[in-house]
């Protein structure tokens, strides 16, 4: 008797600290921009990258020059006046989330107020965001519960929204951007 619980708890603990590779295929970060005061527009990025440790380290980038608008132009006006591709091609996500990787189990989680650090364009905060995570077998799904506001004063990047508002004849374009994302990672079996 004392024999299947032992196999069935170091099978557990195992899968509770394994490594945990993003998978872009599946994954998704998504922005919406307004302009005019009143006209949304959904923007994501092609191109994400990162890992959960099995250590509870979550690390990923976001390649800027992957910002999809479905306009070519656009994307490349992003590209060079909001973003500065050249000087600033990525942000890094981070999260310490040791405290809760071994208490996941398959099925729905909720994470309150996870300390989020967001590095782009030079500049670093610290966002709180309630995650929630979906754990089957060897995959987590994380999500935020809800959307995450990024002001952009708090990156630098008014002066480049101001840029892109002149060159495209606009009277406003919103300086805090609604983000959400669901990131897929698989779990990494060495």
């Amino acid at each position: 008797m004392l024999k299947p619980f032992l196999l069935c708890a170091s099978l557990l603990s195992s899968s509770a600290f394994a490594d945990w590779q993003l998978d872009n295929s599946q994954s998704d970060l998504s922005i919406t921009s307004i302009k005019q005061n009143s006209i949304a527009e959904n923007h994501h990025f092609t191109q994400l990258n990162g890992t959960l440790s099995d250590d509870g380290q979550l690390s990923f980038s976001i390649d800027l020059k992957s910002i999809e608008t479905l306009i070519p132009i656009r994307n490349q006006r992003m590209q060079a006046l909001l973003f500065n591709v050249a000087n600033f091609p990525k942000a890094i996500v981070k999260a310490d989330l040791s405290s809760y990787l071994n208490k996941l189990t398959n099925g729905t989680q909720v994470i309150k107020s996870v300390p989020v650090k967001l590095s782009l364009h030079g500049h670093e905060q610290i966002l709180k965001v309630d995650l929630v995570v979906n754990k089957k077998s060897q995959q987590l799904q994380v999500t935020p519960l809800r959307v995450v506001l990024v002001r952009a004063s708090d990156f630098n990047l008014v002066a480049g929204i101001e840029s892109l508002r002149k060159v495209a004849g606009l009277d406003s374009i919103a300086t805090t951007v609604p983000v959400t994302f669901s990131l897929v990672f698989n779990e990494q079996v060495n």
